[in-house]
């Protein structure tokens, strides 16, 4: 069994931590103190209704249905999967990411029945600037439930307490309204816009850029709600 730490939320209630697989960083010349690497630890989070975990190949059928559909995949940054090695690549992706202490992205189950609905993760961490980047894919039906602000606050609470992170970033399309109040409820300030950024398949689209800063970080209290 992996051993398993709680951290405590002085204004919410505490997060059950596995920790999982172990990496070192390697701290630039000049860098952060005289610290010369940081062992970043992937982990598996557990909250009221999700488990979010490291990702296996069995998860391959179900990441491949995900980012196969053209509805959850409507305003993202690239156009639907049409070859299931695409899921292989993104799953070894993220096990590269834990290696080179990059970031962590973990799938997402719901502990009701186990099934897998989509993935949050964090990457460009940068212990330099203490920021990261947070992004979430979750299945359309796992809409309107709660369950991408659950697994991000999640995420969020673990990064903020254990990489000492003082950013963090998110981009959504201007379209996409259910993910930017999704990003607000997690205390996220709607920061710009970043114009025709993305182009798929011909269709350009406009992105709002979302900042949450340490000291604007606040814990949820109670049950999240789902809308």
């Amino acid at each position: 069994m992996r051993p398993a730490v709680v951290i405590p939320a002085p204004n919410g209630p505490p997060l059950l931590v596995t920790l999982g697989i172990a990496c070192s960083v390697v701290w630039p010349p000049g860098s952060q103190g005289s610290m010369a690497r940081m062992v970043l630890l992937t982990p598996t989070l557990h909250t009221a209704r999700l488990l979010l975990r490291p990702f296996t190949d069995a998860d391959a059928d179900g990441l491949f249905a995900l980012h196969s559909s053209a509805d959850v995949l409507r305003y993202w940054d690239a156009p639907p999967w049409t070859e299931r090695t695409r899921a292989e690549r993104f799953i070894a992706v993220c096990r590269q990411m834990a290696d080179e202490g990059s970031g962590a992205r973990l799938a997402v189950e719901r502990l009701s029945d186990g099934v897998f609905i989509g993935w949050c993760g964090l990457s460009r961490w940068n212990p330099d600037y203490r920021s990261a980047s947070l992004g979430y894919c979750l299945d359309d039906a796992a809409w309107g439930h709660g369950f991408a602000t659950e697994a991000a606050h999640a995420l969020l609470q673990w990064a903020f307490d254990t990489l000492d992170l003082n950013r963090v970033q998110a981009e959504t399309d201007t379209r996409n309204v259910a993910s930017a109040r999704v990003l607000e409820k997690l205390g996220f300030v709607r920061e710009g816009t970043l114009r025709e950024d993305c182009v798929v398949n011909g269709e350009k689209s406009d992105s709002w850029v979302f900042g949450l800063i340490r000291r604007e970080w606040r814990p949820l209290l109670g049950p999240v709600p789902a809308r």
